[in-house]
């Protein structure tokens, strides 16, 4: 019995060092940070200057709460909490859709199957951290161009960087780019925004291979995050006719150093 409470002592004990560490650690890195973590930013990575990840819903709002307007909202139970989406508005009608039955749902169902699942078409369609458990996340932005209106807005965000979750299902990152090759030209739609925010710092762990051990990783980004306004119907959309430059646009693959 005095063997069971020292080791009870103990644990609560580690707990105790292990969260003062934490606050520490957070104090000298407010501190440090702002010059440290710099060298950890990537000069090309776009950040966003419309929809952050803390006020990603507030834009669907703005853009969707009109009178006759609807709001289709994938992957709307509430797991970790909820975003209040539907609370927040005064006059759009709103369809939650969701792999499972469960608060805040309407719809049922399989992504790939969206439009044979829900009714008529939406003049929104919101979607936060889904697309990453996607199997195949270009059929489900084919879904959504179909369920999409003419001029119809939709807003995406998933991860680009990210601890490992919800698995099986845990399929895709995307890019800021990457997002973008979903929702092209090719498919009807124009981008407004694509931006990825929230850096992280990372570095190779000791378990890496011995050659990579602690090496710093730069570029790494939480939140990737597209706006896209759907421009126009493409009838027997096909992703194997699609040219690569109506995915990709202006850019290329960076050339080789001379």
């Amino acid at each position: 019995m005095v063997r069971r409470k020292s080791r009870v002592g103990h644990l609560r004990l580690g707990s105790v060092v292990r969260r003062l560490a934490a606050i520490a650690n957070r104090l000298v890195l407010s501190v440090i940070g702002r010059w440290t973590d710099r060298a950890y930013l990537a000069a090309d990575v776009p950040a966003p200057k419309l929809a952050a990840h803390a006020t990603f819903a507030e834009r669907v709002v703005e853009a969707g709460d009109r009178p006759g307007f609807r709001i289709l909202e994938i992957g709307s139970r509430e797991v970790t909490g909820s975003y209040g989406l539907r609370g927040r508005l005064a006059h759009a009608a709103y369809v939650g859709f969701d792999y499972y039955p469960g608060p805040n749902v309407d719809v049922a169902g399989d992504a790939h199957r969206l439009s044979e699942l829900v009714e008529g078409r939406f003049d929104v369609v919101y979607s936060t951290a889904v697309f990453e458990h996607l199997a195949m996340p270009w059929v489900v932005a084919e879904e959504i161009a179909r369920v999409l209106k003419p001029g119809g807005m939709a807003f995406i965000e998933t991860h680009f960087s990210y601890s490992s979750h919800e698995r099986p299902w845990h399929f895709f990152q995307f890019s800021d780019m990457g997002l973008r090759a979903l929702f092209s030209p090719a498919l009807g739609f124009e981008c407004v925004e694509a931006a990825m925010q929230n850096p992280i710092v990372g570095r190779f762990s000791y378990f890496a291979d011995r050659y990579l051990r602690f090496r710093p990783v730069t570029g790494l980004y939480c939140h990737a995050n597209l706006i896209a306004c759907k421009v126009r119907d493409v009838e027997g959309f096909r992703w194997r006719d699609v040219e690569v430059a109506d995915v990709a646009g202006a850019t290329h693959y960076p050339p080789p150093p001379q």
